[in-house]
């Protein structure tokens, strides 16, 4: 009976360990299964924003055509002056005077992002923290004088309500 109980054990625990050894071996196999599709999956991630960045046509940073108007200056210093000449009329309290529309709660409108497309084109987005909106501007750079800016159009977003 002691042997018969002794035998049992023995296959118990060797039908166990093989039970664990097979579902261990699936497990591994799964995971790296799983880890070489998510490499797969990550790197198609990557190919596809390396394409985005090249493939940036409205940007005065790649549009060669744009760049040549501006041949006698360095192009990023001139970028950087003109995003700083544009959001320093923020400093208004009423408001930046580029967005055409009207303080409408306690806050200004104040531009918070710009993207220079070309040479005479800037689009930028503004808030005043709550309502959200674009605004198309042409602009001319002058060497000596700040930025002059022009408002093209104007639009607002419809308030969400969180």
């Amino acid at each position: 009976m002691k042997r018969s109980l002794l035998l049992y054990g023995i296959v118990f625990s060797v039908l166990i360990n093989i039970f664990q050894f097979v579902n261990s071996s699936n497990i591994l196999k799964r995971s790296e299964e799983v880890s070489t599709i998510s490499k797969k999956e990550l790197k198609k991630a990557q190919d596809t924003i390396a394409k985005l960045r090249d493939n940036d046509t409205f940007s005065l940073a790649t549009n060669e055509n744009a760049q040549e108007y501006y041949f006698e200056y360095d192009v990023k210093a001139l970028q950087t002056k003109v995003k700083e000449d544009l959001t320093a009329f923020n400093a208004d309290k009423k408001g930046n005077k580029y967005v055409s529309y009207d303080q409408i709660g306690d806050n200004p409108f104040l531009i918070n992002n710009i993207k220079i497309l070309n040479h005479r084109w800037i689009i930028a987005n503004f808030s005043d923290g709550k309502v959200w909106g674009e605004v198309l501007l042409k602009y001319f750079h002058n060497a000596d004088k700040p930025t002059e800016f022009e408002t093209v159009e104007t639009l607002i977003y419809q308030e969400t309500l969180n």
